[in-house]
């Protein structure tokens, strides 16, 4: 089949050994890849701890990958989380997915323990389980360096072999599979590095529907002003955010005590090109090119780490915020989890961590040394064990990102509803909420959020899928891409098709879920955004978010996703009909 490669190699890192599957034509067409096969693949691995060695760990890409279609140089990697007990699948972009798919493989399987640090080679001609030597202990760029002449590479730095639960897997170009501590679970396994090197190409079924298709989202991308506009992601990167976020006052800021910081300017987009002489960067041939880089080729933050470590932790130091981005970067750390903890230690301690401090603290979670070894916990963890558990802003165990939700009500919702956790890019309102995109929506206001979400998070699981950037959406839609996936496969695929998979993929994870422990009780915000308003003033005001909405919300959210009131499911059924 074209767009597929129709393989999944399995590798035991306990016996050393690895055998090669075939994917039957049912699963590629209907979890299409990405995400979706890797939540398919983890669906009968329930019921284990991330850190035993039977948790699998599996790299996905999806069926555009290797082709020209716009943003599909990412992969998905999926595994249970151990920060947050979740299924969880994280998505990368760069020359990795686009070389395990030249590979020959659609996914890459890995259990098993090894009894001595290791690393994985790829080959097409050989696959090689080899002694990691004096890598293990190395940070990420010393690893890449060592092991570019194999091919892309995949690792994990200090904090991932010290089973950091918020350790992140980076990729040799500075991206991450960030959030939920993914890079904890192959340090579990001995597992320091995966290079991958292929030669193969990704076949089109239709060059001519393809290239219509093609041009479709390119003219698409250049008539939006999110992505291609004077203030957008191409020009910008997410730190375009900055400014539009302050603005509409739900800056996250001293561990969500408030919801604005008047010294976000210091850390804005336009800063960061005026300071750094940012240019541009993304990833493999990706027309948008959001990623920035300094004039020395370091990656500098994205939205999520400037405010994480800027308003979150009252910093507004760029220059510490860089430093501070670049450590996580080097250990191998979430920015988001690590500056969150962060802040909730501080206003448990009565005092938010300085510039000087910053690094420090971030050097010592890493190495799980002095008051590091609480701080690798995450939040959560550190705040019960604290005795303070309501001072964790997390839901499921997973710190929340840089948008408060008393400031947008769907982003509210949506983080309940994650099967992440308090995660933004399930469902992702912030599109219509406030870049105003595919339409405005009331970001005051729970109406309709119920099925707004729901629709978005099976919109979203689709394009996880695919895989392609979410980004992509800002401009184009299911329509084009699921033209360009039937151009690519040869297979019919339309919007509705898609939409349908991605809920098939969304029960899925719910029912992982339930299926170890997590229900209704696990779908709520901390009690903080509930009880205190947020920082009013410009004309704005943020009230405490209303208990009995959000509550009637979730109800409707569960009727229309076939819930029962607990958020799971009465029976079997649901899995026992699903391919």
């Amino acid at each position: 089949m074209n767009g597929w490669n129709g393989t999944i190699l399995h590798v035991n890192l306990t016996s050393g050994s690895f055998h090669y599957e075939e994917i039957s034509h049912t699963l590629r067409e209907e979890y299409v890849g990405g995400r979706g096969l890797g939540v398919r693949l983890m669906r009968d691995h329930y019921q284990l701890d991330p850190f035993e060695p039977a948790m699998p760990l599996i790299f996905a890409v999806g069926p555009l990958c290797g082709t020209p279609a716009p943003t599909s140089a990412l992969l998905s990697v999926v595994s249970r989380s151990p920060l947050t007990g979740t299924i969880f699948d994280c998505s990368a972009g760069g020359s990795f997915a686009w070389q395990l798919k030249a590979a020959g493989l659609d996914a890459l399987f890995i259990t098993g323990r090894s009894s001595s640090p290791v690393i994985l080679t790829v080959a097409p001609d050989a696959t090689q389980i080899l002694p990691a030597g004096p890598l293990w202990g190395s940070d990420i760029p010393t690893t890449v360096e060592a092991l570019k002449e194999r091919g892309s590479v995949a690792a994990i730095g200090p904090a991932g072999e010290n089973g950091v639960l918020f350790a992140n897997i980076m990729m040799g170009e500075g991206n991450s599979v960030g959030r939920g501590g993914l890079g904890a679970v192959m340090g579990s396994k001995n597992l320091k590095a995966v290079t991958v090197n292929g030669v193969g190409k990704t076949g089109i079924a239709d060059p001519a529907l393809f290239e219509k298709a093609h041009q479709d989202i390119m003219r698409l991308f250049k008539a939006s002003p999110v992505i291609f506009g004077p203030l957008g992601l191409s020009e910008f990167g997410t730190p375009m955010l900055v400014d539009l976020i302050a603005g509409r006052r739900m800056a996250p800021t001293e561990n969500f005590r408030k919801t604005s910081f008047e010294h976000s300017v210091n850390y804005s987009a336009p800063t960061i090109k005026n300071i750094y002489r940012a240019t541009k960067e993304g990833c493999c041939g990706c027309p948008i090119q959001c990623k920035k880089i300094s004039e020395s080729g370091n990656p500098l933050p994205e939205y999520e780490t400037l405010a994480a470590f800027g308003a979150l932790n009252n910093i507004d130091s760029l220059q510490t915020i860089v430093a501070a981005n670049d450590i996580c970067n080097k250990l191998g750390m979430d920015s988001i989890s690590a500056a969150a903890t962060l802040s909730a230690w501080g206003e448990i301690r009565g005092a938010f961590p300085d510039d000087g401090e910053i690094p420090v603290l971030l050097n010592d979670i890493a190495h799980r040394r002095r008051d590091g070894e609480i701080l690798s916990l995450g939040s959560r963890r550190l705040a019960e064990m604290l005795g303070l558990p309501e001072l964790s802003m997390s839901v499921k165990s997973l710190e929340l990102p840089g948008y408060d939700p008393r400031g947008a009500y769907g982003m509210a919702l949506s983080y309940c509803t994650s099967n992440r956790g308090g995660c933004h890019l399930s469902a992702y309102p912030i599109s219509h909420e406030i870049l105003r995109k595919p339409v405005p929506t009331d970001r005051f206001s729970f109406s309709g959020k119920a099925r707004i979400i729901s629709i978005a998070e099976d919109i979203n699981a689709a394009v996880d899928s695919l895989a392609v950037c979410q980004f992509a959406l800002l401009g184009a839609s299911l329509e084009e891409y699921a033209e360009l996936l039937t151009a690519v496969t040869g297979v019919k695929y339309s919007p509705q098709r898609l939409t349908a998979i991605g809920r098939r993929i969304v029960l899925t994870e719910r029912y992982y879920n339930c299926t170890n422990g997590f229900s209704r009780i696990d779908d709520i915000l901390p009690e903080r955004f509930f009880t205190e308003p947020g920082s009013s003033g410009d004309g704005i005001n943020i009230p405490p978010l209303d208990t009995v909405r959000l509550e009637e919300e979730l109800d409707k959210y569960y009727r229309i996703r076939g819930l029962n009131k607990n958020g799971c499911f009465d029976d079997d059924y649901f899995i026992e009909r699903q391919p």
